[in-house]
């Protein structure tokens, strides 16, 4: 993002929280009439709408610059989102008296006001003085107006006069950032030029969290443990109705970092935000269940367990990766023992406590967040994976995974990095509620909707786009089908919309199910044995269901069923996490059960690399100095290239394409240069005509000679051409041409076996030769689907050229380059036209010239093999 988009965007959030202040302001300011200027509804709507945009701001906003704009908008956006809901939920008379209200928005305004105060800390340490004038201010209006409920003789004006300030200050923020943007930097106002700390910034965070949104995520953490903390500590008189729009509030922005999360490559916190967003909808259902039921509902114990000893194996790979964030799991651990023993859950004191510790480690561990994405420190998660990487140095069977493939797509280039590990979990949780006994008659009193819809359902659903995205089709399938199957079981049934009676209607809606999984099953015969047995397990599952249906379901087979797909679930979890911590299969997956010819190719291990980076270019060249073989980018399309120099490697790009003999293989070079050694084996005229002919799409086929021996193919150069003649080409591709300049001349062919379409995109390389080539340079879509232009220099010297393929350059364009060139050797010495000067006029005139124009140049056909250079599928002329 470049800085004039992160400066609208900066604006907008700002302008945003300038636009609630001044709104907030104005309700305080007339709070004390009896009928204030901004009715709660209209108040709360407002908020609503302006949450959005400060969400869009946050995640918007680049945070490549390091600063805590992203996250202030973020947490204000939470807030104001949990804070609109109470305030139309008071308008609507949901709320009853002012101790109810008071009681529904204390916790979050307790909450956020800790929280806001951490930002304007690190703002100031950070030297960020505005925004932390802007949350400082923002978490005194909300400490003032917790203090305002409390107490009637502080009245409101403190609290309009602080939501005033931050009006003001955002204002000004904004105002100096657009300022800033339409002077194109020449002017800003002080305090608000962000331009002379941006390259300082941008190396300094390098150094700090990869994860910008980790600390969004532990605040909303905050939030969810505030509610029920303010309960024991005597802050809220109860728990109630009321404080649902905070805990969903959390939950649903939970799922969002989740989701950014992935995005920002970092996958236990992903993970770890995913479990917790599942007990903030767990919390949030517990105190609606009062509305229709006296009772209190219960807890599952069993589920609770499971749930349990995933966050301890979550907790203990992720302190492999950061060992205060592994330390602070634990207390998510704790959480739910505690729950477990508490037949009240969360009304009992016992989980109240923990939610309360789980308020101060939460506030702990978002301030060195916070303060390592902004100023790049090396505070404890730093310095604890170097003691955990120097204690894994020692063993040679655990080695953390680290690099730039750590994250490598399946298949294709993703931006999300891989998601299976909660999606699996999701099936564990899902698979142990159901094991819940429950009373038929009031199937709501067990809390077990939020496990099976939210775990099994919703996040399996976030499981199965990342996996989409990332290129896992099969995979994907499995995840959204089997979400899903859980959604509609879980709300049918346990919803009470199921009642004891069975129907014909959903016996057929299960089968359709049952043999949609079907389908799966038999696919994943070609994947592995793990995914074989996860998609069998859940059809035992659902044909549970459909038994149920029909009124013939064995006694245990249900409780049998699930427990079976559970743990096979956990497992693949295990596994999951495992293969992207350690190097090795720690875990396997196993391989196909059947192993077909072709099926596999998506699945090959081979290193994906963007050619964005010029790492990623200089990787490719030391696997090709090393002997490899490598699918590559061109001006035209995808190539499999070997380093001339290399003989093995010459033979073995040969054998895995399946070269067919009248299909030779062609040469490529970076510049003449690289010829020089041999440029007197070549005649002038050939000489010049190549210097202005290339680079472009232009492959001349020149005779053999003593010069190919100068690049050290020995034997593999029987291989290269034919024994009469040999292609080669300059690309005109900047990172083809930089990776031969590393390299040195390259043996070319195309990237799909012989008699295939040609490969237009890197995900073909991979599904075609993934599993025969060490690397593929990964660059999207071919710039071009059309060939190179083949042309037959083998008689050059008397004035006759031949096409063997016309295809991006016309004829007309190669003849008028040949007649440059003739005439420069025509003219006197001294002449100032050069045949490069004649190649730029010949390759940007139209094709309006005539297919064979000049007296010298004469186009013939030939009928000698077409070079295989990345195109089989054309028409010989």
């Amino acid at each position: 993002m470049g800085d004039g988009a992160g400066s609208l965007h900066c604006c907008l959030g700002l302008l945003g929280i300038a636009a609630g202040s001044l709104l907030l302001a104005v309700h305080f300011y007339s709070s004390a009439r009896a009928a204030p200027l901004i009715p709660s509804t209209a108040l709360g709507v407002l908020l609503l709408i302006l949450s959005a945009l400060l969400a869009y701001a946050g995640i918007r906003r680049s945070p490549r610059n390091a600063s805590l704009l992203p996250s202030l908008c973020l947490t204000i956006s939470a807030f104001w989102c949990g804070y609109g809901v109470t305030f139309v939920l008071a308008g609507q008379g949901a709320l009853g008296d002012a101790g109810d209200l008071r009681d529904a928005v204390v916790p979050g305004l307790a909450t956020f006001t800790v929280a806001l105060l951490l930002v304007a800390v690190v703002g100031l340490l950070c030297r960020e003085p505005v925004l932390a004038l802007i949350s400082g201010a923002t978490s005194l209006a909300s400490a003032h107006d917790v203090a305002t409920r409390h107490s009637r003789a502080l009245g409101p004006s403190a609290v309009a006069c602080n939501y005033l300030i931050v009006c003001l200050l955002g204002g000004y923020f904004a105002l100096g950032r657009i300022l800033y943007f339409l002077t194109k930097g020449k002017m800003a106002l002080p305090g608000t030029d962000l331009a002379k700390k941006k390259g300082h910034e941008q190396t300094q965070a390098a150094g700090g969290s990869t994860n910008p949104f980790a600390a969004t995520g532990l605040i909303l953490n905050m939030l969810w443990a505030g509610v029920f903390g303010c309960r024991l500590l005597g802050i809220t008189s109860k728990l109630f109705m009321g404080q649902v729009p905070w805990l969903w509030a959390a939950g649903i922005y939970q799922i969002g970092i989740c989701i950014l999360s992935y995005r920002a490559m970092d996958v236990l916190m992903a993970t770890s935000f995913g479990f917790t967003s599942i007990l903030k909808f767990a919390g949030g259902y517990c105190l609606l269940y009062p509305l229709w039921q006296p009772e209190e509902p219960s807890l599952p114990t069993p589920f609770l367990v499971v749930f349990s000893i995933l966050f301890a194996v979550l907790a203990l790979f992720l302190s492999l990766k950061s060992p205060l964030d592994g330390l602070y799991l634990l207390v998510y651990v704790a959480s739910c023992l505690a729950l477990a023993c508490h037949p009240r859950g969360f009304f009992a004191g016992g989980p109240q406590g923990v939610a309360v510790a789980v308020f101060v480690a939460s506030a702990l561990v978002a301030l060195i967040h916070l303060y390592n994405v902004k100023a790049g420190a090396k505070t404890p998660p730093g310095k604890g994976k170097g003691a955990v990487k120097a204690l894994l140095a020692r063993s040679s069977f655990l080695k953390l995974r680290e690099g730039p493939d750590l994250h490598a797509p399946y298949l294709g280039y993703s931006k999300y990095a891989d998601a299976e590990a909660l999606a699996f979990a999701c099936s564990v949780l899902a698979s142990s509620a159901l094991t819940a006994p429950g009373d038929p008659q009031a199937p709501l009193a067990t809390v077990v909707i939020p496990w099976v819809v939210v775990a099994g359902g919703i996040l399996k659903l976030l499981g199965g786009s990342v996996a989409f995205a990332r290129g896992k089709t099969l995979e994907s399938s499995a995840f959204i089908l089997h979400a899903v199957m859980w959604i509609i079981w879980g709300l049918a049934r346990y919803g009470g919309l199921y009642g004891t009676t069975r129907s014909f209607h959903s016996a057929v809606g299960i089968a359709a199910f049952m043999l949609f999984n079907g389908f799966i099953v038999l696919c994943t015969l070609f994947l592995n044995i793990t995914w074989f047995f996860y998609s069998l397990t859940f059809m035992l599952v659902a044909l549970s269901f459909f038994l149920d249906a029909i009124h013939a379901l064995p006694t245990g087979y249900d409780t049998a069923a699930t427990l079976s797909f559970g743990l096979v679930s956990f497992y693949c979890f295990l596994s999951a996490l495992s293969s992207g911590t350690f190097e090795g299969p720690c875990l396997p997956m196993g391989g196909p059960i059947v192993q077909l010819g072709g099926v596999r190719g998506g699945m090959s291990k081979c290193l994906h690399l963007p050619a964005r980076r010029a790492s990623s270019v200089k990787r490719i060249a030391d696997i090709l100095r090393s002997g490899g073989t490598c699918g590559i980018p061109t001006d035209t399309v995808y190539v499999l290239v070997a380093a001339c120099n290399r003989p093995d490697a010459v033979e073995k790009a040969h054998r895995s394409k399946r070269q067919a003999q009248d299909r030779p293989m062609s040469l490529w070079i970076s510049s003449l240069k690289q010829l020089e050694p041999a440029k007197h084996l070549f005649t002038p005229l050939l000489w010049d005509f190549m210097e202005a002919a290339w680079p472009s799409p232009i492959s001349l086929v020149v005779p053999r000679g003593e010069w190919v021996d100068f690049l050290g193919m020995k034997d593999s150069a029987k291989y290269v051409g034919t024994p009469q003649s040999v292609a080669i080409r300059i690309p005109d591709c900047s990172v083809t041409t930089h990776l031969i300049d590393l390299v040195g001349p390259i043996v070319v062919t195309s990237a799909n076996p012989t008699g295939e379409a040609d490969t237009t995109h890197h995900n073909q390389v991979y599904a075609r030769l993934g599993d025969k080539v060490d690397a593929v340079l990964c660059d999207g879509p071919s710039p071009e689907n059309v060939a190179s232009t083949v042309v037959d220099c083998t008689k050059i010297d008397s004035g006759n050229i031949g096409f063997f393929r016309v295809g991006l350059i016309p004829k007309s364009q190669v003849l008028q380059i040949l007649e440059q060139v003739q005439k420069k050797h025509q003219e006197a010495p001294n002449s100032s036209t050069g045949p490069v000067k004649g190649r730029e006029e010949a390759l940007g005139r139209s094709h309006a010239v005539p297919n064979g124009v000049g007296t010298a140049a004469r186009a013939e056909t030939g009928p000698a093999q077409a070079p295989d250079d990345g195109c089989e599928h054309h028409t010989r002329l």
